[in-house]
């Protein structure tokens, strides 16, 4: 028998994981995986979670719920050696790191996987101590994912951060940055926001980072310069369509470690949805780092 810790965010999803449990036990348990669970009550527990999993010999760790559950079991496992391979069940609201990822939302689809045992090898990132699977950023809006209070994301899902977004959008300001990436020249003035991505999904948007691969050990960074309200607006409608690019407010690049500091204000950032500290930041990327099933 193979042994597996599944931890799962009970508010996630609408608390669809409440309901699946029994029979998600059940067609892994016939298949030879015997899966004892955790459930969050609170920020923390999912990493402090994944961390012990890890040192008690877990064949495979489970992460069920959103991006931010995601996160957190990644930063529980990704300092530690010998790890096992993790297992996603993406029931949050947005779930960029799944979809990009092509993972099946059908829970038996999913189960198979986790039953053939069939997994690949993705890169994760890592700032401050901290890490990250899918994105990281910071600057106006990026900190909406992380002030949706969660139970207005468990009542109405993504609309939570639509009516979020309406209500900043007005108050959009530019921070003074300086960003310095390997191979790029330095970079010093006002941005609206900067995104590195290791993933083509981000903020449920597929087009925004196109060119964005999960094991190619290079962040995709897209950095937006000072505009008013009307351009950010209508860059919005670009990145929609994946015609932002050659913008003249947009500046995209690779690169596998960048540092990003601002002289002027404090610029708080967003780790895969959740906030993640503060800059100054040095962004650096593990290749090949972590094994999950897909």
């Amino acid at each position: 028998m193979k042994r597996a810790r599944l931890i799962y965010n009970p508010s996630s999803g609408r608390e669809e994981m409440r309901r699946l449990l029994p029979d998600v036990l059940h067609r892994l348990d016939r298949a030879g995986i015997e899966t004892s669970c955790f459930a969050t009550e609170g920020e923390g527990d999912a990493t402090r979670e994944a961390g012990e999993a890890v040192e008690r010999g877990y064949d495979i760790i489970i992460a069920a719920g959103g991006d931010g559950t995601l996160n957190e079991v990644v930063n529980g496992m990704a300092d530690r050696e010998n790890l096992p391979p993790l297992g996603v069940f993406p029931l949050g609201t947005t779930n960029d790191f799944a979809r990009a990822m092509g993972i099946s939302k059908r829970w038996e689809e999913y189960c198979d996987l986790v039953i053939e045992n069939k997994t690949r090898y993705i890169d994760i990132g890592r700032v401050n101590g901290r890490h990250f699977v899918n994105i990281a950023g910071g600057g106006s809006l990026t900190e909406l994912t992380y002030e949706v209070p969660s139970r207005l994301k468990t009542r109405i899902g993504q609309l939570a951060y639509y009516m979020k977004g309406i209500e900043k959008v007005a108050s959009l300001s530019p921070t003074e940055l300086v960003i310095k990436a390997d191979g790029q020249p330095q970079m010093h003035g006002e941005f609206m926001l900067f995104l590195i991505a290791n993933s083509n999904s981000v903020g449920g948007f597929e087009k925004l980072a196109p060119g964005a691969v999960i094991d190619d050990g290079l962040f995709d960074v897209i950095a937006v310069k000072k505009c008013n309200l009307g351009e950010f607006l209508r860059l919005l409608t670009l990145a929609l369509r994946g015609e932002h690019f050659n913008d003249p407010h947009v500046v995209y690049f690779k690169t596998n470690r960048m540092e990003v500091t601002s002289p002027a204000s404090l610029v708080q950032l967003n780790l895969d949805g959740e906030l993640g500290g503060e800059l100054p930041g040095v962004f650096e990327m593990l290749p090949r780092h972590m094994r999950i099933f897909a």
